[in-house]
């Protein structure tokens, strides 16, 4: 998984928190045992500021990594080692914050849709704003054809000359039961099984209102598939989907219902790997790397 560690400063991520907030309980689940903390609002100067006025803050770009790390240990128990370092804004390209670093990140499956603006279209601003971008990642780009791949490279590149571009895709690395989310099931578990997936991806509401109205005609399909191939199926359902209503899915008992985790792969690209991705992020944030061991 593609992830810059963070944990020499106090970070914050702040979301708009769509859909119910089923991203964020996502990442809280992941993160949880970490010093990040969250806040989640439509105006996100205010909830930003709000953590920043109650932590206060530091700045990373003027202590070196052994300073941080010293005043890690000397403050750790104080309200000092709680300052803030760094705020991760997710969906913020048009708030109006001065920001150290602009991520535009692209679904190649659905890309520019018709290239009209809300509510004709699904962009907020022109494509023109890609000039305001400091890097843009091309997701789901294993699923399209090269070809596709350099259109959508020549067209970002004729908008701003000059932008970092990565490739990405979502590698599927385990199964939890629901339930029992903290004991990792191997993805060799669906090998040979019956499988009914059910996804909502984009649309929390209509897959809380489909489960909540429609339990029974699932239930109807499950059976179904259990008398035609003679085993009883394993509903598979996305991470997202899972933490929209994890209570609900429970009403699938005593059919199995997996949860599918994945993580952002970065791909070879043009001598762009990971690892460089990583080296990007860092330099902008001004985050030194700790000394290798």
């Amino acid at each position: 998984m593609a992830t810059i560690k963070l944990s020499v400063v106090e970070h914050i991520l702040v979301s708009r928190g769509y859909g119910g907030g089923d991203e964020v309980n996502m990442l809280r689940r992941h993160l949880l045992g970490t010093s990040t903390k969250f806040g989640v609002g439509a105006n996100r100067a205010v909830v930003a500021s709000h953590f920043i006025q109650k932590y206060g803050y530091i700045d990373i770009g003027k202590s070196s990594w052994h300073e941080k790390q010293y005043l890690d240990q000397k403050v750790q128990d104080s309200l000092d080692s709680e300052k803030i370092g760094v705020v991760v804004l997710d969906d913020a390209m048009q708030v109006a914050l001065e920001r150290d670093l602009d991520i535009v990140m692209v679904n190649e499956l659905t890309l520019w849709g018709n290239l009209q603006l809300l509510p004709r279209g699904p962009l907020m601003e022109p494509l023109t704003a890609l000039r305001r971008a400091d890097e843009v990642v091309i997701h789901h780009a294993d699923l399209v054809s090269e070809h596709t791949l350099k259109d959508i490279e020549s067209m970002v590149l004729g908008i701003n000359k000059s932008v970092p571009i990565f490739l990405t895709k979502m590698d599927p690395t385990y199964l939890f039961e629901v339930g029992t989310i903290n004991a990792k099931i191997p993805l060799t578990a669906l090998h040979e099984a019956t499988v009914l997936c059910v996804s909502a991806i984009g649309s929390a509401k209509p897959f809380v209102k489909l489960i909540q109205k429609d339990i029974e005609m699932i239930r109807a399909k499950l059976g179904e598939l259990e008398g035609k191939f003679g085993s009883k199926p394993i509903v598979v359902i996305t991470e997202k989907d899972y933490d929209r209503d994890p209570e609900i899915l429970k009403q699938l008992h005593p059919f199995k219902v997996f949860v599918l985790c994945s993580a952002l792969k970065v791909l070879p690209y043009r001598g762009s790997r990971e690892d460089s991705f990583k080296k990007f992020l860092k330099d902008h944030l001004k985050l030194e790397l700790p000394p290798a061991r």
